[in-house]
């Protein structure tokens, strides 16, 4: 089946009406070495497969390819020094990989579970994950790809970190991901500028939903030009089982 053309799709990046996949690539930025460390190969293969096979299968429109290093590789590299170490990691929506495929190549130690619903999207992963085993010298990733819905994976999954960029207000994203997070973990949701608006206005549902101390920070300090925005809770052991009991 042939996927749909992303909506930013512009008549000139199309060839009979599938996006071209054929963009220049955007150049890398001197600071990806420091981000990235061990996962920089893998990170230029990623770059590659987005800008190209990304672009056909629909899963990154062909206007983000020029920005594909500095708004969304590294703004999602960043969020890695969140994450424990040796911690899994379930990136919920996770679409292009992103955050979660990036997480997978910058932090070798962390175990990545990527959850889409979309089939288009999933076989993308595959694609992806398949793509950067095959290219990158070293271990395979700990990477596995799951088509479910993230409220559908409640007792199902469970993760010391739940990531998630631009998937849903912090109301909806927090009943569908607090049952996902293991008792002591947190919840790292990738927002914008409005991080700190949606934490005054859906504190209260992350408490009903057993999310504990909701904070914005800011990942990439010191390294990059925009620095990325999350909003990070916690989940309490006794509010967790609590949960897990009703």
């Amino acid at each position: 089946m042939t996927a749909p053309p992303p909506e930013d799709a512009a008549p000139e990046d199309l060839v009979d009406g599938r996006p071209s996949g054929d963009g220049e690539l955007p150049d890398e930025p001197e600071v990806a070495a420091q981000v990235l460390g061990p996962g920089l190969e893998g990170a230029r293969v990623l770059v590659r497969e987005l800008a190209g096979e990304g672009v056909v299968r629909g899963v990154i429109g062909p206007r983000e390819v020029p920005r594909l290093w500095s708004r969304h590789v590294l703004n999602c590299a960043v969020v890695a020094e969140l994450v424990p170490e040796g911690a899994v990691v379930l990136d919920v929506g996770s679409g292009a990989g992103l955050p979660g495929l990036v997480l997978a190549l910058a932090r070798p130690d962390l175990e990545l579970v990527l959850v889409d619903s979309a089939l288009r999207r999933v076989r993308w992963l595959e694609h992806a994950v398949e793509v950067l085993d095959a290219a990158v010298p070293g271990p395979d990733l700990r990477v596995r790809v799951v088509r479910a819905r993230a409220e559908e994976l409640a007792g199902h999954e469970e993760a010391d970190v739940v990531t998630s960029r631009a998937v849903a207000p912090l109301d909806r994203l927090a009943r569908w991901c607090a049952p996902l997070v293991a008792p002591g973990g947190q919840l790292l949701a990738v927002k914008g500028g409005t991080a700190a608006d949606e934490v005054a206005a859906h504190g209260e549902a992350l408490r009903r939903a057993g999310l504990l101390e909701p904070e914005v920070l800011t990942c990439g300090d010191g390294l990059l030009d925009e620095v990325t925005t999350v909003v990070r809770a916690r989940v309490g052991a006794r509010s967790a089982r609590a949960r897990r009991r009703s």
